[in-house]
């Protein structure tokens, strides 16, 4: 996607990719859609890979904090421009350019958004490949860089740095913030080389999201075959939920959701901010990093793990996840089940499966 530009065209598209590369979670980016098709509708935003741009310096820009709060308290749609700029007078580094740590949900029209807002091309790559809940699960932590220093912008207009913490230490600090905050907060993590971003991210994220997008938007009451052909995964069941049991765990809500499949037999999809497994009756059958995703039969729209309720008639779609992550087995420990408290190792689709 090198030298590709986003237009208007490519937003609803986008979108869509990008909900599903949020398995189910990481915050709801249709109500953006209008921000995006604002910001593109003058040149857009030019993609790059980041061999492209050398040693210039790269921020990676998102949101901290509660999704559901963030659709209650609106942004004043100057959170990640006020945290790259006021990153930028700490550090004396003007931003070349920008890129999501999280190319999933929200966070990737965010990205998208800010570039256009600060007029700086945008790298395709994030920090997770799909969507995490917490910052010490960016790849650029786990590969033993530095996160800091790292400015949260809240929507009140407060600005709160963080100039040296490492990544667990960061995670607590940051959701202290916006827990006593607005509940959410724009982000911007240390600027670093683009030639690093190469090797400690996700490249070609960005543009997954788009082809994911437009492979779907020809999906129209769809069959099960149909739909695991067009996005590249495998449907690992269909048919109702029959129980969503919703209670607290260690750090986020955590949900247990069943399915009774119409050609037999009963899923069970564990969840906490995401989809992270898939049970068939009893034998574990996919699980993240890979993506779960559970789409509306009559829509083939993807449903976020708050937004389902009980009666739903889902597909349940298993898409290959990012290749960084199971490269080894230590970056893939910090993303398997186990990382979340599930007594399970990781159940991947074959690697090189289609995307």
């Amino acid at each position: 996607m090198t030298g590709v530009r986003l237009g208007v065209t490519d937003v609803d598209p986008l979108v869509v990719g990008l909900q599903l590369l949020g398995s189910g979670g990481g915050g709801d980016p249709l109500p953006f859609r209008q921000v995006l098709r604002r910001v593109l509708t003058d040149g857009g935003v030019e993609l790059h890979d980041p061999a492209d741009l050398g040693d210039a310096p790269v921020v990676a820009v998102g949101m901290l904090g509660a999704t559901r709060v963030f659709a209650e308290k609106l942004p004043s749609g100057q959170e990640i421009t006020r945290a790259v700029r006021a990153l930028a007078r700490w550090t004396g580094v003007a931003p070349a350019a920008l890129m999501p740590y999280e190319a999933a949900g929200l966070n990737g029209t965010l990205a998208v958004a800010a570039a256009g807002e600060l007029g700086l091309p945008l790298v395709d790559a994030d920090l997770m490949g799909r969507a995490l809940p917490r910052l010490d699960q960016l790849t650029r932590a786990v590969a033993g860089g530095t996160l800091t220093p790292y400015a949260l912008a809240e929507a009140n207009g407060q600005v709160v740095l963080v100039d040296d913490a490492d990544p667990v230490a960061l995670e607590r600090v940051a959701r202290t913030v916006v827990a006593q905050g607005g509940g959410w907060a724009g982000g911007a993590l240390a600027p670093v080389p683009a030639r690093l971003v190469g090797t400690d991210a996700c490249t070609g994220t960005l543009a997954r999201a788009l082809r994911l997008g437009r492979a779907h938007a020809g999906l129209v009451r769809p069959s099960q075959a149909e739909v695991a052909d067009a996005l590249g995964g495998r449907v690992l069941a269909a048919g109702r939920t029959v129980e969503i049991a919703r209670h607290p765990s260690r750090s986020f809500g955590r949900a247990g959701v069943t399915i009774v499949a119409e050609a037999g037999g009963v899923l069970r999809v564990e969840a906490e901010n995401e989809y992270l497994l898939a049970i068939l009756d009893g034998e574990p059958v996919a699980s993240c990093p890979d993506l779960l995703c559970l789409l509306d039969r009559r829509t083939a729209a993807p449903i976020a793990v708050d937004a389902l309720r009980l009666g739903d008639d889902v597909l349940t779609v298993a898409l290959p996840g990012p290749p960084w992550w199971r490269a080894t087995p230590e970056r893939l420990r910090h993303v398997d089940p186990h990382a979340f408290g599930l007594g399970c190792d990781a159940v991947l689709l074959p690697a090189g499966s289609p995307s």
